[in-house]
């Protein structure tokens, strides 16, 4: 299943970014630290590089992601230029305080009474954006909500007399390329539902687990693992809880639901989906891919224009 979902207020707010981005000196950039580059928008680093701003990348939701991925993906960040990586929760104040600090060592000339540092927060939907703008304010400002593409518009605040945040709605990108990037962002939650088929994402998340973390799975819902694929995942799921359908055959669909809640809310455990090696791994398969298919579609313009010439002899 390849996932795409890009509402109509998603360009309305790259366009927005986009003015504002030459107004801002950093951009914080949230990201779910379970899947760090999947649920990093590539439109955010063309508009904030095309500006030549920094980037502060706020790996959030450090308590449900597994903590050597976390501190992996910490270092990759932290090799590029002008970014630094900080893995964080908003559920601890002590980290959320520290922010604003961050932001000034990336723009030392701002954050005067003449020249208030200026702060973007971006990122898609569902990673904590508008917790975090509430939690470094202290108070309800952003709309919340457990579903993604809660906050549509933009809005600028003050954090205090030398700092300004503008917080902006989670943006996904017009055609996600991998495959990959948009089950694991439909397991996160940061796609709409109305775009995902949940048994097929549910199996796709069971079939990566069995790879990574089987110990979670068994120590969850008490099955082996040994032999098991992505479908039985969700079926061993719905024995285990008794999920069945009138007739008696397995709900796998409210064991789909079930399973992709658990990962989501940490039932699980701390799990990372992808780590800087996997990340590799994935791109050099998919860049295999996309040239095996530029060489099939070559083949065939060569053979229609080889038919195409015949005929017009033949003619």
């Amino acid at each position: 299943m390849s996932i795409q979902w890009f509402p109509g207020h998603m360009a309305a707010a790259r366009k927005q970014a986009a003015e504002q981005m030459e107004n801002t000196d950093v951009v914080i950039e949230v990201l779910d630290a379970r899947l760090p580059q999947a649920s990093s928008n590539p439109m955010v680093e063309e508009l904030r590089k095309f500006r030549n701003k920094p980037c502060l990348k706020v790996l959030n939701k450090t308590d449900l992601a597994d903590p050597v991925a976390t501190a992996a993906w910490a270092a990759w960040y932290d090799a590029q230029d002008g970014v630094t990586a900080y893995p964080m929760t908003t559920k601890k104040p002590s980290d959320v305080a520290r922010i604003p600090e961050l932001c000034k060592q990336l723009a030392p000339h701002r954050g005067v009474p003449t020249k208030p540092l200026r702060i973007m927060i971006m990122g898609i939907p569902n990673v904590g954006k508008s917790t975090l703008m509430n939690a470094l304010l202290k108070k309800r400002v952003a709309k919340v909500g457990d579903e993604p593409a809660v906050t549509k518009a933009q809005q600028k605040i003050y954090l205090d007399k030398f700092t300004v945040l503008v917080d902006t709605p989670g943006m996904l990108w017009p055609k996600i390329a991998m495959e990959s990037d948009g089950l694991m962002l439909a397991a996160s939650h940061a796609v709409g539902t109305n775009a995902v088929i949940e048994e097929e994402v549910a199996e796709f998340l069971g079939t990566l687990l069995l790879e990574r973390y089987p110990q979670l799975l068994s120590a969850r819902y008490g099955f082996k693992t040994e032999g098991m694929d992505g479908f039985g995942v969700i079926e061993g799921v719905a024995q285990r809880r008794g999920f069945r359908v009138r007739g008696g055959d397995f709900d796998y669909e409210k064991a789909s639901h079930v399973f992709l809640q658990d990962y989501r809310q940490g039932a699980l455990g701390r799990i990372s989906l992808e780590t800087p090696a996997t990340r590799a791994e994935a791109l050099e398969k998919h860049r295999i891919e996309m040239e095996e298919k530029a060489r099939i579609a070559e083949e065939k313009a060569a053979r229609k224009a080889e038919e195409a010439a015949r005929g017009k002899r033949g003619t």
